[in-house]
């Protein structure tokens, strides 16, 4: 348990929050929302105690362990894998380094066996003697495979390490668990492990998350950061967002009866609630939003990003075709070969791969950004198409304005016009100044869609689209694509984008693909997919 007692966190004279005082208890899990700087990442370092608060105290359970998702990946370079998971219980760490060094002693003494003794005790209630097959564990399921479990963190790659820190902060199963966005770098099956580990997870866990998949299917309770204030709302993520978008509809209808307004509230919880019942997820049994008072919701200041794609022309019969198509990576991988398939009209396919590199690829050979290693495609004549790359870096190597930016791609550089896109992607007043080589990642995002949406395609390629997005873009980017009437081409590690947007899935392998016309949570659960998927990749 985590008790928060008047908590106040102040930059200079920016207060992020105040008057925090709240309770996360043990068997429930906290998604952390707010929009960029609203202080989600701040608000959990201060419960672990990197950050000094302005005011305010937190304090844990008697006895209890806190753990924390390391956002360093250099700290433990010097030490081995397991060692660097292990090293995440810090008092069984301790224990077990004070032992090696009494048994190391040539000059052992009686009082260094009584020492001895008692630190083996300890080890013992510890389940010290399971730690390291339990490390190893952890990381066989995260990915990280036994051949590295000896070897140097330093060794590692970036996103090998990140799967180490994970490991880390789950080992042992501490009382309190703070994961700062735990998915980024995990592809879908291991994020899937994870919802699964969390979502029974017996103790108290806070995340801040941008997969609202994620967050869903782990989280009993939603802390919104907002109005300056942290507030703790039963329920899942979806039922926050649909729940604040019904309260900021009828704030706007201000002749609606407040009894018409309680009476929608009160029907839109009983749906939801039994939605929640039918749920295979652990978080089904918790029964909070039976619970719930229709005072307890308001309407978000958050803003959404206007993101509208409008096809200039409908597109013919022939959407895209590919045959023989063969990608070879750099390093002499092989991505994929024998690409076959023919796009029909309104299909939105999600390209999966264990190599995302195979996904990229196949971007860049169909947008002529590099040559096949063997094969065609071919676009139909109506087809108008906009690309958006996983890499935009090259896009802002300059120190052009926002405004000179985007007038780059349209021949329209009216001043209403250019601030008219700019605008719909939240970027107003003197925002539109701004040199682009100095945005942030989300803003660079931001930038590319309203170059997407100057083309005016009908169909849209997009290669991880919601890297570096918040959840309000991202929510609103969903929400257009579902409605979108072209075609779609896309890669992505959300779940829940890939689930409401694509209709049809395509799985670029070494030897050959899969090719079904399925939702996605159904593919991903097919045992006999899935011992395909496992042939192609091991041929």
């Amino acid at each position: 348990m985590i008790t928060v007692a008047d908590l106040r966190i102040q930059f200079g004279k920016r207060v992020l929050f105040q008057e925090v005082n709240m309770k996360f208890t043990s068997g429930n899990c906290y998604g952390v929302i707010g929009a960029n700087g609203a202080g989600k990442s701040t608000l959990l370092k201060a419960i672990s105690g990197e950050l000094e608060s302005t005011a305010g105290h937190i304090s844990l359970g008697s006895g209890e362990r806190l753990s924390v998702l390391s956002q360093d990946h250099y700290a433990f370079d010097e030490y081995s894998v397991l060692n660097a998971v292990m090293k995440g219980h810090a008092e069984l760490w301790n224990i077990m380094e004070a032992k090696d060094a009494i048994y190391a002693k040539e000059d052992f003494s009686d009082a260094d066996g009584i020492k001895a003794a008692e630190l083996e005790e300890q080890f013992a209630d510890m389940d010290g003697w399971n730690a390291e097959s339990d490390a190893a564990s952890l990381l066989s399921d995260l990915g990280i495979k036994e051949d590295l479990h000896y070897s140097f963190m330093k060794d590692l790659s970036g996103k090998q390490k990140v799967r180490v820190l994970l490991a880390q902060a789950l080992f042992g199963k501490p009382d309190n668990l703070l994961l700062d966005e735990p998915t980024n770098d995990l592809d879908l099956e291991t994020v899937t492990w994870l919802e699964n580990y969390l979502a029974n997870y017996e103790n108290t866990v806070l995340v801040v998350s941008h997969d609202r998949h994620f967050l869903d299917a782990i989280s009993t309770h939603t802390v919104d950061i907002d109005f300056g204030k942290v507030q703790i709302y039963a329920g899942n993520y979806s039922f926050w967002y649909q729940s604040s978008q019904l309260a900021l509809k009828q704030q706007q209808m201000q002749n609606k009866k407040s009894e018409d307004k309680r009476k929608e509230l009160q029907e839109f919880i009983s749906r939801f609630s039994a939605n929640v019942k039918k749920s295979k997820q652990a978080t089904s049994r918790k029964k909070m939003l039976e619970k719930l008072n229709i005072e307890d919701i308001s309407p978000s200041t958050r803003k959404y990003p206007g993101i509208i794609f409008t096809p200039e022309r409908e597109a013919g019969d022939k959407i895209l075709e590919v045959s023989g198509l063969t990608a070879i990576s750099k390093d002499g991988t092989l991505l994929f070969k024998d690409v076959d398939f023919y796009a029909n009209k309104g299909d939105k396919i999600i390209f999966l791969s264990r190599d995302p590199r195979a996904m990229t690829a196949f971007f860049e050979i169909i947008n002529n950004k590099k040559e096949a290693d063997g094969g065609t495609f071919e676009w139909g004549q109506t087809i108008t198409s906009a690309y958006l790359p996983v890499d935009n870096s090259p896009f802002f190597r300059s120190e052009l304005s926002l405004f000179d930016w985007l007038c780059q791609f349209t021949t329209d550089t009216t001043d209403l016009y250019i601030r008219g896109y700019l605008g719909k992607m939240l970027f107003a007043g003197e925002d539109v100044h701004k040199k682009v080589n100095i945005l942030s990642g989300g803003e660079k995002m931001r930038c590319m869609i309203s170059k997407m949406m100057l083309i005016d395609a009908n169909a849209l390629v997009l290669d991880t689209p919601t890297n570096h997005l918040d959840l309000e873009s991202i929510q609103a980017f969903n929400n257009n694509l579902s409605k979108f009437p072209g075609n779609v081409f896309m890669s992505s590690h959300d779940h829940e984008f890939i689930q409401t947007v694509s209709n049809r899935i395509i799985e670029l392998t070494p030897n050959g693909i899969i090719d079904k016309l399925m939702d996605y949570d159904d593919y991903i659960v097919d045992e006999k997919i899935q011992a395909q998927r496992d042939r192609m990749y091991s041929e």
